[in-house]
């Protein structure tokens, strides 16, 4: 019995069907639509596999294949960003899908689903991103709003870089934010106004100002008095019919 996030799982998730296996070392899933419903789309859950699930189970019922590499650092120092990109390909290949994946990302997912979309936008259909971490200055680091991290050793041994030296570093997720808008990645973002983990000003707010400065496709969903958790929204209608737009 295999556990992923905290839940157990036997060839299938939520009633969907789901293949198990390794890809360049690391386990993965694929949970396919059911039997006829398949539309060629699909999702790829970047980070925290089984938190939050309506959204990915919304998409399912419509017909998009949902996968997930598990990363062996949130905080995506560039091998992970390669380890999906090369996954993008294995899934679009070995289950005839679109060559482009829906990022879904929370929290370090969301940087996660940045640096794929920036790096490499030609596996990017459109985004969803929510409540992301974009300045590693403000988390997490801790020089703005937020007044204590935890992860703070995590970030330094997965990227080999201090305290001292992000201060003059040039590879945050915002760094990838420009291609992004010059690939035209369409992105929908939902974040709280109220995030004490993520703060909004220092992180999703240079994503949406940008993209808006831009004129590039967004869609912002703000959750009045929204901290960090829970992601999504009450109904994800709206999310959906984002990707459904940008992908059918």
């Amino acid at each position: 019995m295999k556990q992923w996030n905290g839940e157990e799982f036997v060839n299938e998730w939520h009633g969907y069907h789901m293949d198990e296996g390794r890809f360049m070392g690391q386990p993965y899933v694929v949970i396919c639509p059911k039997e006829g419903t398949a539309n060629g789309q699909w999702a790829l859950k970047t980070e925290y596999f089984g938190a939050f699930p309506q959204l990915e189970l919304d998409l399912l019922a419509r017909g998009y294949h949902l996968a997930h590499v598990k990363t062996y650092e949130r905080y995506c120092p560039p091998p992970v960003t390669e380890l999906q990109a090369c996954f993008v390909d294995f899934v679009s290949g070995r289950y005839g899908l679109s060559p482009k994946c829906v990022p879904i990302g929370m929290s370090c997912g969301g940087l996660q689903a940045i640096y794929l979309a920036g790096k490499h936008p030609d596996k990017v259909a459109c985004a969803y991103i929510d409540a992301p971490v974009v300045n590693f200055l403000s988390v997490p680091f801790c020089m703005g709003k937020r007044n204590a991290s935890n992860a703070i050793e995590e970030f330094e041994n997965a990227w080999g870089i201090n305290r001292q030296e992000i201060l003059t570093f040039r590879g945050h997720p915002l760094d990838y934010i420009p291609n992004m808008i010059t690939n035209r990645i369409p992105v929908v973002l939902v974040c709280g106004d109220s995030d004490t983990v993520v703060p909004f000003e220092e992180n999703g707010k240079l994503l949406l100002d940008a993209y808006k400065a831009a004129g590039c496709p967004i869609e912002c969903h703000m959750k009045p008095g929204g901290d960090h958790h829970p992601h999504c929204l009450p109904d994800n209608a709206p999310i959906v019919a984002f990707i459904e737009k940008y992908t059918l």
